[in-house]
């Protein structure tokens, strides 16, 4: 089979695609959901394809008719694939789907084999190396980033909330009594309230960390849109940019090509030192990195004076919740932290994790909720 044409992740996420083209309100978590669960049946059986999509996709019972003209569509399904009763007859698809060229006659007999190395083709491209995909990968990627479900930890918050149980709030406990003429008939309890915490992602645009900033800016931008007014993004380079305001468009290409505008040393040299010293100078001293999750995405090559970046990472730790660094180098194989800024870096950070990979992204969502 030519593994150029055929493109299975594509096939995957195009039908989630022409299901909401078709009406079927099959949102970020439910494609998230589908693709896990194809990657658990056999993928040569159409059957077992059919039900892990309208398992997961479907929602309400006026999806049902929709979901099979559109599976029968895209997939070219058989006869042996389940009906629903009343449904329209489903029509054969005439241009494969799944391919970047070619008639719809080659579609069915290679749907099978495709759908086969769908779920392990997403797995793989999970785990690749950023900097090593090529442009359809890139696009792939994209699509990946934008099923992740981000989950910002969380505070204890001054304001207290009612509660069935905990301590008794004796001023909602008094206007209880004075509306029921003074008799204490119902107790009234109350807790600490929690809101969510500040997250701060500072991305290194440097030269060497070129092949991973756009991955992380649009990794970044899945962070703000899932909290615009919680989450704050700066990139590092010879100088201090941010570009949270870009981020919190909706959309992703739109918000990239803002955020490409906004910063001026893209690709440039790297003074970790100095762009921290005006970041904490300039917002956070100032509150942004009180409490905060304060991650730093930089491979460490620090042009400036190393003392100079170790100062500045002490003050950060002061201020911050937690400080994670993100060395892409760190998820590969016999990596030593001997780089400059890894060595004044350590001493002052909670953890140094790999970001290389959609993988390891997914995994630092994980250590930002638990921080």
């Amino acid at each position: 089979m030519d593994t150029e044409r055929a493109d299975p992740l594509a096939g995957f996420a195009g039908f989630a695609a022409a299901l909401r083209e078709a009406g079927v309100a099959c949102d970020a978590r439910r494609v998230q959901a589908y693709l896990a669960a194809v990657g658990e049946v056999d993928l040569a059986a159409p059957t077992q394809v059919y039900w892990a999509g309208r398992l997961t996709l479907c929602s309400d019972p006026d999806d049902l008719p929709r979901y099979e003209e559109a599976f029968a569509r895209w997939f070219a399904a058989d006869d042996r694939l389940p009906k629903q009763a009343g449904a329209p007859a489903p029509k054969r698809a005439r241009i494969a789907p799944l391919t970047s060229g070619g008639d719809g006659e080659s579609a069915g007999a290679d749907a099978e084999d495709r759908l086969r190395i769908a779920a392990s083709d997403h797995e793989v491209l999970r785990h690749r190396d950023l900097a090593e995909l090529s442009k359809a990968e890139r696009e792939h990627l994209r699509e990946l980033l934008s099923t992740l479900q981000p989950v910002l930890p969380r505070r204890r918050a001054a304001r207290r909330v009612p509660e069935r149980g905990g301590r008794l709030d004796a001023s909602r406990t008094l206007r209880a009594m004075l509306a029921d003429g003074g008799e204490p008939v119902r107790l009234a309890y109350h807790r600490r309230g929690t809101r969510q915490r500040r997250v701060v992602l500072l991305i290194d645009v440097s030269g060497s960390m070129s092949p991973y900033a756009d991955a992380l800016l649009r990794f970044a931008h899945v962070l703000t849109r899932s909290a615009p007014m919680a989450v704050e993004v700066f990139t590092l380079g010879t100088r201090m940019t941010r570009v949270s305001r870009q981020l919190r468009q909706r959309d992703p290409e739109q918000a990239m090509l803002a955020a490409g505008t906004a910063v001026p040393d893209f690709a440039g040299g790297t003074r970790l030192g100095e762009t921290l010293r005006v970041f904490l100078d300039r917002w956070g001293q100032r509150g942004v990195a009180r409490r905060a999750v304060v991650t730093v995405f930089s491979d460490g090559w620090e042009r400036g004076d190393v003392s100079l970046l170790s100062g500045q990472l002490g003050r950060l730790r002061r201020l911050a919740h937690a400080v994670l660094w993100v060395n892409p180098h760190a998820g590969r194989e016999g990596y030593a932290p001997v780089q400059s800024g890894i060595v004044a870096a350590l001493p002052h950070i909670d953890r140094l994790l790999a970001g290389h990979s959609l993988a390891t992204l997914e995994q630092l969502l994980g250590e930002i909720a638990d921080a």
